[in-house]
């Protein structure tokens, strides 16, 4: 074949419009990479929220074949485990010194539950860099010299930004099977360029897991309700669908708890729409819902006598007694003082807030109202009606599980955090937004064809503005301080010995990045102090932080109660001496005057015996 054969067929052939299509698709890419570099360079930060480094050193604990057991202990967790061993074995007797709350060695873990610490601990297996820092080491993450980048925490970001990916390739092609092309490129674009789902990205929560899990099973609603209208396939692979729906609401479950409850308005769609086999199918998800979440559940019912763990009290949390976060760090919680029109007030008082300030803004930029709008507007495609009416379900039911498991984190952590449930349907509203953007635009009497496209970018471009200003806004501080410095939090827990106990008011942050066991501050210096200490095992160092220690002189130091830990910092900063009943008597100088590390030796002198 002569070179003019071959000149022929790259002009006349089908090698045009591949060199084309190839030539596109390296540019999107190379768009993308450019996106997620700037948007890190620009807006990255370690992590700041606390589930987030539970998250992590859950995981690192799995990759290092310790199990799933926890460095970050919760009072109230503890409780729960030595509550269930009573009702298992009788009262403790007198004098009994077994370890009936199992805080000697590892605690296990009963508020995570696993999907997401077994990815992040398979991630820590492939990428070993993953699972630690030593900050006070020269390194690239460093900036100027001084601490910058924790690169766990880097790498773990990187992770959630491949599934937030992930997401963006499954809406664009769940887009374009409901609508056509311009609404899947336009959904996938806004999707991308909404800052709301970069900062969930960053934060190093399961949200973009959970994200993902949804984004796939709308494709399996979308795919059985069809196949319901045009019966093309055989009883088996419609209940094989069925219960592929199940597993995927009950991995939702492992991954984030209140996903559960999407199983209500899967089975009604399921019941409404799945034609002759409706019952069937229905009961075939429910089955395997239950059947998958059963082990774990089971797990958790052999070490607390509780199904989901501490997670299921976040009905309590917030409520009197249990304001800000008592509840984790009770040992001996009295559910009791809490009256049925408490948690009554607390959810209606949660549902304004998410009425007023969630539900309009709950896809982090306006074009989710085009959806509640597009509630007016009938669609001629079913899949499409009944896709809507599945998010419809969905919800009521999302705003009642996030008004009533409200918690004081959502307080200390707004929007940014895994109570926060109303963004696992934002990409969906996402598409009915665009959709309808294009139904109105068909109807526009424009002078001019290509004034079309000039209407579709100023959309993208007033919807993406928030992104923008991102990369025009200066670079924020990397560490998150107050009260996360990693290099301070290694130190102090490099003076402690692996098998030794810590009692922090930032134990998730010890346990990440210290990389030891830390007990939450009990509820008082006294009782539950010595609780701990004298009966279930030593506290061999207190480590407070801003936390604590920045606080409101009036309200929060001089008049707190006597015994709790804000008299206990108040007298020792004033009469510059510790408590003379408290064990722990040694503290090191030259720390940050925010800091304050309380000990039983000089761990910090050279050949202390640390």
């Amino acid at each position: 074949m002569g070179v003019q054969d071959w000149i022929h067929r790259f002009e006349e052939g089908n090698t045009p419009r591949y060199l084309k299509y190839a030539l596109l698709y390296a540019l999107l890419l190379a768009v993308l990479l450019g996106i997620v570099a700037g948007y890190n360079y620009r807006g990255f930060r370690n992590m700041a929220n606390p589930e987030a480094m539970d998250a992590a050193q859950l995981g690192r604990n799995i990759a290092e074949h310790q199990g799933y057991k926890t460095l970050f202990v919760r009072p109230f967790s503890m409780y729960l485990v030595q509550k269930a061993n009573a009702e298992k074995l009788g009262p403790a007797p007198l004098g009994d010194l077994s370890d009936r709350s199992q805080i000697r060695t590892m605690h296990p873990d009963l508020a995570n539950p696993p999907v997401y610490p077994l990815l992040l601990a398979g991630l820590m297996k492939v990428v070993p860099p993953c699972r630690s820092q030593v900050t006070a080491a020269p390194s690239i993450w460093n900036r100027g010299g001084q601490f910058g980048v924790y690169a766990p925490d880097f790498y773990i970001s990187l992770f959630n930004q491949s599934l937030f990916l992930l997401a963006i390739v499954l809406l664009f092609f769940l887009a374009r099977r409901l609508f056509d092309s311009a609404v899947a490129w336009t959904s996938a674009f806004l999707f991308l360029s909404a800052d709301l789902f970069w900062r969930f990205s960053m934060s190093g929560l399961s949200t973009m897991l959970v994200i993902v899990i949804f984004l796939a099973l709308l494709w399996c609603l979308v795919l059985l309700e069809q196949n319901a209208r045009e019966a093309k396939w055989s009883q088996t692979a419609v209940l094989t669908l069925a219960a592929v729906i199940g597993a995927l609401v009950a991995l939702g479950a492992l991954t984030r708890y209140s996903f559960g409850w999407l199983i209500l308005p899967v089975v009604v769609f399921l019941i409404l729409f799945l034609g002759r086999q409706r019952v069937t199918g229905a009961l075939v998800a429910l089955s395997v819902f239950a059947l998958v979440l059963a082990p774990w559940v089971a797990r958790n019912y052999h070490l607390s006598h509780t199904l989901f763990g501490t997670a299921g009290f976040a009905i309590y949390e917030t409520v009197s007694p249990f304001t800000e976060f008592r509840l984790d760090r009770s040992l001996k919680p009295d559910f009791v003082q809490v009256q049925l029109n408490q948690i009554w007030f607390k959810f209606v008082a949660n549902l304004r807030i998410i009425l007023q300030d969630d539900l309009p803004k709950m896809g982090g930029n306006w074009v989710t109202a085009f959806f509640l709008v597009g509630l007016l507007v009938g669609f001629r495609n079913p899949s499409l009606s009944r896709l809507r009416w599945f998010t419809v379900l969905c919800l009521p039911v999302l705003i009642i599980v996030q008004a009533l498991g409200k918690t004081h984190l959502s307080v200390e952590y707004p929007v940014v955090n895994s109570e926060n449930l109303l963004v696992l349907v934002a990409p969906v509203l996402i598409i009915f937004g665009v959709g309808l953007f294009f139904t109105l635009l068909e109807q526009m009497k424009l002078p001019l064809k290509e004034l079309r496209y000039l209407v579709i970018g100023v959309f993208g471009f007033v919807a993406c503005l928030p992104m923008l200003l991102i990369f025009l806004s200066p670079r924020p501080n990397v560490v998150a301080y107050p009260p996360y410095f990693p290099p301070i939090i290694q130190e102090t827990a490099g003076w402690m010995k692996p098998d030794e106990l810590m009692m922090s008011d930032i134990p998730w942050a010890v346990a990440w990045y210290g990389q030891r066991q830390c007990v939450w501050l009990t509820l008082n210096a006294q009782e539950d102090f010595y609780n701990i200490h004298d009966y279930q095992k030593p506290v061999n160092a207190v480590y407070l932080t801003p936390e604590t220690m920045d606080k409101r002189l009036l309200a929060q130091w001089f008049r707190a109660k006597e015994g709790s830990w804000d008299n206990f910092i108040m007298g020792t900063l004033t009469k510059k001496e510790l408590p003379p009943y408290f064990p722990l008597r040694k503290m090191p100088g030259g720390f940050l005057p925010e800091q304050l590390f309380i000990t039983d030796r000089e761990r910090w002198v050279q050949g202390a015996g640390n």
